[in-house]
């Protein structure tokens, strides 16, 4: 089949402290037509906002992309204060906010489909923080900073979810981050990529691959 670039759609989600700018990605078919019908959808959560991080970040962009490899639309969005985005940033706390209402935003447009979740970096937090009142189907996190953002009291993932880091990261120690996953019930599935720092510069294909895998894997239990 005939791979074609997705339907860009940019809107407006409404958030608790206003607009919430978004873009939603849609796979299409060879005949460019909106593949159908929508099983799934994915968000994915952005890094630090205070750091420079956005919804145009280039690992948010691959997660993104492989969950439109995987045939669903994806939503990525820049919290409060970022971009177009009203408000101002509210520590994790707001952060965590927006990602519920980007997700109630999807869940209503395609009522039949199911959540999958994914998050970078700070990202990754806020969406192991929103999983346990959203309950994805899949939870995916890349170089989660569990240790920059509380999540001590967030329960496991009830879903398959998968941990990619590296072990050259930088600014997310390794040991902690891998030290949080394997305490929890179900543990995640962990990709670890030798010599990959935080930000997966030269890396980024692998890093794809193994969301692509986790997916696959996921699908077929």
């Amino acid at each position: 089949m005939v791979q074609r670039p997705p339907l860009a759609e940019r809107l407006l989600i409404l958030g608790p402290a206003g607009d919430l700018q978004a873009l939603i990605e849609t796979p299409q078919s060879a005949d460019g037509s909106p593949e159908a019908p929508v099983r799934a959808f994915g968000v994915v959560c952005h890094p630090h906002p205070q750091y420079g991080g956005t919804m145009d970040n280039k690992v948010v962009y691959t997660v993104a992309r492989a969950f439109q490899q995987c045939g669903a639309p994806a939503i990525r969005f820049n919290y409060r204060g970022v971009g177009s985005s009203t408000g101002r940033y509210d520590e994790g706390r707001g952060e965590t906010a927006d990602a519920l209402a980007v997700i109630d935003y999807g869940r209503k447009r395609w009522p039949q489909a199911t959540l999958w979740l994914g998050g970078f970096s700070f990202g990754g937090a806020v969406a192991v923080r929103a999983a346990g009142t959203a309950g994805p189907e899949r939870l995916v996190l890349v170089a989660p900073a569990v240790t920059r953002l509380d999540v001590s009291t967030e329960p496991a993932p009830a879903c398959p979810w998968l941990v990619v880091q590296g072990d050259a990261d930088d600014m997310v120690p390794t040991d902690q981050v891998l030290a949080w996953a394997h305490a929890l019930r179900p543990p995640p599935a962990i990709a670890l990529l030798p010599g990959a720092g935080h930000f997966f510069h030269g890396r980024i294909n692998e890093l794809r691959d193994a969301v692509l895998a986790f997916m696959a894997q996921a699908g077929s239990a």
